[in-house]
Formats: C-alpha cells, structure tokens, sequence
C-alpha cells in the first residue's frame, strides 16, 4: 500500500467540512465484500450500498467517485464517477454502480471509468502489489448540476466538483491481492 492520500492536498487548498459516510456493506477501514471485487476476480462488479449525512444548507447536488491510488499505474485508478446526484438523496443501494437505466436517480450522471464503462468496476488489485485502499468520496456540491456530457474522465468531474465542494465525505475500503 503507498501512502499518498488524494484528499489531503485538497483539503489543505480547500478546507471543508466533514459529512458523514458509511456503508452497510463493509466497515470503514476494512476489506470491501468479496461481490465488490472485479468479475476478473471472483466479483460481482457490485457497487456497495452508501449511506451519508444530512449535508449544509446550500446543498444543491452530490457528486460520487470511487478511487483506487494505490494502483500501479502512476495515477491511480478510478473505478466509479458519477455527477448531479439530487440534494435529496441520501443513499444508494448495493449494485446502483450497474450501469442500467433507473439505478441511480434519473438526473445523475456516470462517467466513464478507466476501463472506459459508464458504470462501477470492482476491485482488482494485482498480486505483489499489496494492500489497496479504495477511496469512496462524496461531495455536497452548491451547484444543481456540473455541466457534463457523460464522456469526460473521473478526473475532470474532481476538478469541477473541488470548486463547489460544501462539506466532503470519505469512506475507504480495501483489497488484498493475497485473498484472492
């Protein structure tokens, strides 16, 4: 596992408030369940289930992303984006990542992952690349929406949201290649 924590840098440019996060599926810090994993795994390419807290007034959209910086690639490997989730939402069920029409709330807005696909790829760490940490992340944003097409990169939908971010919420699972 490397050390580099993709929020930190961030926080420090942007100070914001906490927002509470959890998942009914797995403990903050722990293992993400096996059906969470890449199919090239065992998996399921199931996202898992999020739960997050009231957020700040002015709260007009969240926007999602799953994030995996300890992949052996130089910058990481984004699994999951997605923009304009409605400020009344307050949780996705286990497999909303699917990709299918009515998963997630008909104004949100996935982007591609690195493998291209508009929805959530599990986990698929390498053997001898130790330890992964995945970086789930919600943003209460103070805009209804981030002008988007649905084409750009997970990346591009971070430096968007970072200019709008009220209150940030982070979950991290992990993933050991080992227990594969």
């Amino acid at each position: 596992m490397l050390d580099l924590d993709p929020y930190a840098a961030l926080a420090r440019l942007k100070p914001v408030p906490p927002l509470e996060l959890s998942s009914p599926d797995f403990d903050a810090g722990g293992p993400l369940p096996a059906w969470a994993w890449s199919e090239s795994r065992g998996g399921d390419d199931r996202s898992p289930g999020l739960v997050w807290g009231e957020p700040p007034a002015g709260t007009k959209s969240f926007a999602l992303s799953v994030f995996d910086p300890d992949a052996p690639t130089g910058s990481g490997f984004w699994h999951w984006a997605v923009a304009n989730i409605p400020a009344d939402v307050r949780s996705l069920p286990a497999g909303a990542g699917d990709g299918e029409s009515g998963s997630l709330p008909a104004a949100a807005i996935t982007l591609p992952n690195e493998a291209r696909l508009q929805r959530y790829i599990g986990a698929a760490p390498p053997a001898g690349t130790g330890v992964h940490r995945y970086f789930i992340t919600v943003d209460a944003l103070d805009i209804e929406e981030i002008d988007l097409d649905g084409d750009e990169t997970p990346a591009y939908l971070g430096f968007n949201r970072h200019f709008h971010v009220l209150a940030r919420g982070i979950l991290i699972g992990t993933g050991d290649p080992e227990d594969r």
